[in-house]
């Protein structure tokens, strides 16, 4: 599979070198020889055995494709490197390697090694995004645009309050986040310490606090609730950084031209129409979130294990985690880089805030009507009159204030000055400020 053209583009480039075939490798090792001092601070293994194994071992150079050849006889790669690890220590020593442990132990501790500085990463990403929405949100708390429901024109918000819920959207995932736990994993063969007793429970708190990884209840060999946790949590990020990426990339389209994505040498170019600037960052982030959405049908659909060990289930779960952790990290540095140099229009906001010639106010002008004509009249005056605004490309006001110079309901009650206002976008924004200020606060409390 031509990898890095098809699917590393959307991942980030740091976490894919720092999360490679070796990187597993020392993870692995890691826990073995974690493992190994464990033991022996207990008395389980002689003294002077696991620094042996780690002058032995530490820094070796594994045989990486052989062990990705002996998968497809073990069935996971903690086979074939135990195997290889074994095969570099002395007889005295091959005794005390992997001692109590099992396939498992070494994949799922391994993996949750691999990722607990891949989750630091997303954190320093989020707070970056933070920032950057924040700035916005300050230069654009009164910018008036239109709000668009179901596609279409509705009423006036302000850019700084869109981007307010850009903020919080973000930021209620990192928090999610932040509450995942990376439990070590050590059960032994069938999740209960075969052999060791209760020795075993202590070893397992003892390799948490030496590896630097949560303690679980219990062995999770079956119990799959932190690959459920995290991979939803990943999808929420996901899900936050897309709603960012749709919204920028319909307010870049030609017709609409509100905001622009950070220009770059080459970026956004088309390979056939010179005069095209493309959403790309758009594109790579709402391309990484699909595939996050996938992967997190797998992981949540592999949460049931049967009896003791995984049967396919655990084996289904590794590359969808793994990748919607690179794939996340690559969506954000993408979002951190729109966010900090968005390109902003507030002239085309408010070219299309009188696209339909103010046909948009025809709401608060109903209301303002209503005392005077009762509420379905005074509905049925300010849609003709906008719909006649649009027919004739008349100022929305003007057709108004003719419409109600002839309607005796009225009779000059409404001061000319009052309906403007009604009919002016910049004056009726709700309350977006308000939103605005309140989001700071809370996204401060962080």
């Amino acid at each position: 599979m031509p990898a890095a053209f098809l699917k590393h583009p959307f991942m980030s480039q740091q976490a894919l070198g720092e999360c490679d075939d070796d990187a597993m490798v020392n993870a692995m090792l890691a826990f073995e020889l974690a493992l190994s001092e464990v033991q022996e601070a207990s008395g389980a293994v002689p003294k002077g055995v696991s620094q042996q194994m780690r002058t032995l071992l530490d820094g070796v150079t594994f045989d990486t494709a052989a062990i990705a050849e002996g998968i497809g006889s073990g069935g996971n790669v903690a086979i074939p490197f135990v195997k290889q690890g074994r095969s570099r220590l002395s007889k005295e020593l091959k005794r005390y390697w992997h001692q109590g442990a099992t396939s498992q132990d070494v994949v799922d501790s391994a993996l949750m090694l691999l990722l607990k500085p891949r989750l630091a990463a997303l954190d320093d990403l989020l707070i970056r995004c933070r920032l950057a929405a924040v700035a916005l949100m300050d230069t654009h708390i009164d910018t008036p645009m239109v709000g668009r429901t179901l596609m279409q024109q509705a009423l006036p918000i302000t850019f700084g309050v869109k981007v307010a819920h850009w903020a919080v959207g973000l930021e209620q995932a990192r928090r999610r986040m932040s509450g995942i736990e990376l439990p070590v994993q050590f059960g032994g063969a069938v999740g209960v310490h075969s052999g060791w007793d209760e020795q075993g429970l202590e070893w397992m708190d003892a390799l948490a606090e030496r590896l630097g990884l949560a303690v679980p209840v219990l062995p999770w060999h079956t119990d799959r609730y932190p690959i459920h946790a995290l991979g939803t949590a990943l999808d929420a990020l996901a899900g936050a950084a897309e709603k960012i990426a749709l919204d920028v990339s319909l307010l870049t389209q030609t017709e609409v031209g509100e905001v622009a994505e950070p220009s770059a040498p080459g970026m956004g170019e088309s390979s056939s129409m010179p005069h095209k600037r493309n959403p790309v960052r758009c594109a790579l982030i709402r391309g990484a979130a699909r595939q996050v959405h996938g992967h997190t049908g797998v992981l949540i659909n592999a949460a049931a294990h049967p009896l003791e060990r995984g049967l396919g289930e655990w084996h289904a779960e590794w590359a969808p985690l793994m990748e919607s952790v690179l794939l996340v990290e690559g969506a954000l540095e993408q979002v951190a880089v729109l966010l900090e140099g968005l390109e902003v229009n507030p002239d085309n906001m408010l070219r299309n805030l009188a696209a339909t010639g103010g046909g948009i106010m025809a709401e608060p002008v109903a209301r303002l009507l209503t005392p005077y004509l009762g509420t379905d009249v005074a509905k049925a005056v300010s849609a003709e009159a906008a719909e006649t605004s649009r027919r004739q490309s008349r100022p929305y006001s003007d057709v108004l204030s003719d419409a109600l110079a002839e309607h005796p309901g009225v009779n000059g009650q409404i001061d000319p000055a009052v309906l403007r206002q009604a009919c002016d976008p910049a004056l009726y924004l709700g309350s977006s400020q308000a939103q605005v200020e309140r989001a700071k606060n809370w996204l401060d409390s962080a």
